[in-house]
């Protein structure tokens, strides 16, 4: 497992990567001295209880661009148009707030080249991140540079489980703990549902630290490089400045489209967390996912 031991206090020569050196930039904390929770740091997902698929494990037979460059049509990982620019943003970003298209990389088993402009995501972290303890959410992550919009900012990885194991860590939290485990439910064109259920609470990487706002700045697109086992991309919504914020809406859907499902209590009668994204139209509540309680 491509991971790191638990995050160890600041040293006094040597500012702390909350990354431990697993990923090309890294990612500083503020403020000085302090740190968050100790966790185990992984770059991607990882096969935890339950998993119905190793995410390591390389599945997809690749293309044949050995010559060319991959443009759809001839390469077999371009199922439909170009997922990215020349600059490297995701191409169809306004369909994708109402609907994300299937993303699919040039995978480890493609002859095509290392800069192949469908290698995007699998490339990781390239931007300067800071994790930041927020006023009223806790730890957060911000951005230490300008983002254009489209760009890609990080994963949300993890531990990859199944569902009965994401129920049952999630029904064993308190009021108190922060939920980390996320849902992704992909509707497929003959009906059926893929699911998807990601915990970075112990084993995770920088995305763990992203707090939900109603009016988000990323947003959350499922890509696929070597398998099926979706990785968690997170790009940007819109142009976003140094010193912000970065978020996305964790019930995915973006820009926090209302309906008849929000209300005050869960399922459980228990009162819903508060959001505290501050945004015009912020919802007051934390969105919950009431299959896993």
């Amino acid at each position: 497992m491509a991971a790191c031991e638990e995050v160890d206090p600041e040293s006094p020569t040597e500012p702390l990567d909350i990354a431990c050196g697993l990923e090309d930039v890294p990612v500083g904390v503020w403020p000085p001295g302090a740190r968050p929770e100790p966790f185990q740091y992984t770059p991607e997902h990882v096969a935890g209880p339950g998993a119905d698929a190793d995410p390591a494990q390389i599945t997809f037979p690749g293309c044949s661009c050995r010559n060319g460059p991959c443009v759809p049509g001839t390469c077999s990982c371009l199922r439909h148009q170009e997922n990215y620019d020349d600059d490297s943003c995701l191409g169809d970003l306004a369909s994708a707030a109402r609907c994300a298209p299937p993303v699919f990389e040039c995978s480890a088993l493609c002859p095509c080249s290392e800069r192949c402009g469908n290698r995007v995501v699998q490339r990781g972290l390239q931007l300067r991140l800071q994790v930041f303890r927020t006023e009223k959410k806790g730890w957060g992550l911000r951005t230490l540079q300008p983002i254009p919009r489209g760009r890609f900012v990080c994963e949300y990885a993890g531990e990859v489980v199944g569902f009965s194991e994401a129920q049952r860590r999630i029904r064993r939290q308190t009021v108190h703990d922060s939920n980390y485990i996320i849902a992704v439910r992909e509707h497929v064109s003959n009906g059926q549902v893929m699911e998807t259920f990601v915990d970075p609470s112990r084993v995770g990487n920088v995305g763990r630290f992203l707090n939900h706002a109603c009016e988000p700045n990323l947003r959350m697109i499922p890509v696929r490089v070597d398998s099926m086992v979706p990785r968690l991309a997170l790009f940007a919504a819109r142009d976003i400045l140094p010193g912000e914020e970065l978020s996305y809406d964790y019930s995915g859907r973006f820009l926090n489209l209302m309906d008849g499902d929000d209300k005050e209590r869960r399922d459980d009668g228990t009162l819903r967390k508060p959001c505290h994204c501050g945004s015009r139209s912020c919802a007051a509540f934390l969105p919950y996912d009431g299959s896993l309680y």
